[in-house]
Formats: C-alpha cells, sequence, structure tokens
C-alpha cells in the first residue's frame, strides 16, 4: 500500500529562492498541504517582511498546515540567550500557527553532560507549554554533535518528564554509527516527525556535511528508502519531511523543486510497493 501524499511535507529548505507564497503555491500545487518554516534562510526571519497575520491568511488561502519552525539551537546550552531564542520562535509559532518548534543540539565538538541536556529540556518545556507548541529533539549525528543517538534523546526525554517527540533525520541517523543497532529500543509512538534526504557522495560519513544533502535518488548512500520502509514496518504513521540542504538549491527554480519532489516521492513509493 502507498505511503499517503498528505504524510509528505516541504522544509522551506528547498526552496530559499522562493517567497513564502511562491513556497505555499507550489506545495498546493503538488499536491501536498504540509510544510516547515525556517529561522536560518538568507533573510533570517521566519517569516521575512510579511506579518504573521500576512503568514495565516496565505496558508489558508492554499491549504497549508504549518508543522514545525526549525530551529532553537543550542536549546542544551543553558543560556539566556537560548531561552530568549525559544520563546522568540515559540511566539512565533503560536502566531502564525506552527504546531511544533525543532530544538537541535550543541554540535561545535564541545561535551555537553547529558544531566545539562536533561535541565535543558525541564527548563524548556514550561515555555512550550505556556503557548502551547510542542517541542521536537532532533539529534544530530555529526561527530561533533552532543547529542547524536536518538535513543538517548528519547531516554533524556522520559527521564525530564518532558512532553517532546523526537525528531528523526535519515541524514543523521546514517551519521551516527551505533544508530541501527540502537534504533530497536525507540519507541516509534515517541517519533513526532521524519526528516528525508540523499546523499550520493562517496565519502566515509564521518566526512559528510549538510552541503551534500540532496532530494533522493538511486544511488543514495543514506538508504532512506529502506529506513522508512523500517519505520512503516514498525507502525509510524506520521509525517516525512523533505529537508535537503545543498548549496545548488538556491538556484532551483520551481520546476527544478516539483521534479525533484515528484521524482523522490515516486521512488520512496516504488521502494514501499
Amino acid at each position: 500500500m502507498a505511503i499517503a501524499l498528505q504524510r509528505f511535507c516541504l522544509n522551506r529548505k528547498i526552496a530559499p529562492s522562493l517567497s513564502i507564497e511562491a513556497f505555499f503555491r507550489l506545495v498546493n500545487s503538488l499536491g501536498l498541504n504540509k510544510v516547515e518554516l525556517r529561522n536560518d534562510l538568507p533573510t533570517g526571519k521566519v517569516t521575512d517582511d510579511l506579518s504573521h497575520q500576512q503568514v495565516r491568511e496565505l496558508a489558508d488561502r492554499y491549504h497549508i498546515e504549518i508543522l514545525t519552525i526549525n530551529a532553537v539551537y543550542p536549546f542544551n546550552r543553558r543560556t539566556e540567550q537560548v531561552r530568549g531564542l525559544a520563546e522568540s520562535l515559540l511566539q512565533e509559532a503560536r502566531a502564525i500557527g506552527a504546531k511544533s518548534l525543532v530544538l537541535c543540539p550543541l554540535n561545535d565538538g564541545s561535551e555537553v553532560p547529558a544531566s545539562e541536556t536533561l535541565s535543558a529540556l525541564r527548563d524548556l518545556s514550561p515555555l512550550f507549554s505556556f503557548y502551547g507548541v510542542r517541542g521536537l529533539v532532533e539529534p544530530l549525528g555529526f561527530p561533533q554533535s552532543s547529542l547524536r543517538s536518538a535513543a538517548q534523546a528519547q531516554t533524556l526525554i522520559r527521564d525530564a518528564k518532558v512532553p517532546f517527540k523526537l525528531l528523526i533525520d535519515t541524514f543523521h541517523h546514517h551519521l551516527y554509527p551505533q544508530a541501527d543497532a540502537e534504533f530497536s529500543q525507540v519507541d516509534i509512538a515517541d517519533i513526532g516527525l521524519v526528516h528525508l534526504s540523499g546523499v550520493e557522495d562517496a565519502r566515509p560519513r564521518e566526512n559528510l556535511t549538510d552541503d551534500e544533502r540532496i532530494m533522493l535518488t538511486e544511488k543514495d548512500r543514506l538508504q532512506t528508502c529502506e529506513q522508512i520502509k523500517h519505520l512503516e514496518a514498525r507502525g509510524y504513521q506520521g509525517v516525512y519531511a523533505f529537508e535537503p540542504f545543498a548549496p545548488e538549491l538556491a538556484s532551483w527554480s520551481e520546476e527544478d523543486i516539483r521534479r525533484e519532489t515528484e521524482r523522490s516521492i515516486a521512488l520512496i513509493q516504488r521502494h514501499y510497493a
């Protein structure tokens, strides 16, 4: 059985050169209705130069559901600056109707004790509750990341007794050598979203960066389609969001985005059939 089209989502990282209206219109024309917005695109603003009300009106016009804003970084540094960023993005999420806010760990080679990450989760949780926004914790598989393991992230969320979910990324799953062995420990019910991308670059995984992340192809070294098949077999029924990062995305036209999205979805459906 095919994966329902409404379970696919586009992260705005795929369309950094498109206005929000053009992005929403394109998503709608693909038969999709879910997007992720970001705070790290060229304008540096989640909503570019639009008001929150204008974004809500555009979402209504094109029948778009804003799943997340990406991201609070580094959420596990317990500083006033990080707390301020979190509160600012939570305010924006509530104002535009985004359901979740993504939390990414420190990724500069500095060690952050698990106890510190747990305390950070506890610190932030009341803010999320106040604004009515869900938290999604995204382990980063890079060797320099302070939180690489989904299983560890799940344990920290549970030990902190906070209502956050996991965000699993097929790229970061590939980068973390123990991910496959540990994944049986992850409760599928704890996964709130899955990010998809592909990599054809043949370098060792420890040398890969976001710049190598493209859409899905037959040569994908992440085995993203296999990861999806495994998630589905274990009962995952949530959303898959395409999140490529390669620099060439900046020059993609609407037609390029349409073609690559349709190809990627078709590849997944063929693999899953």
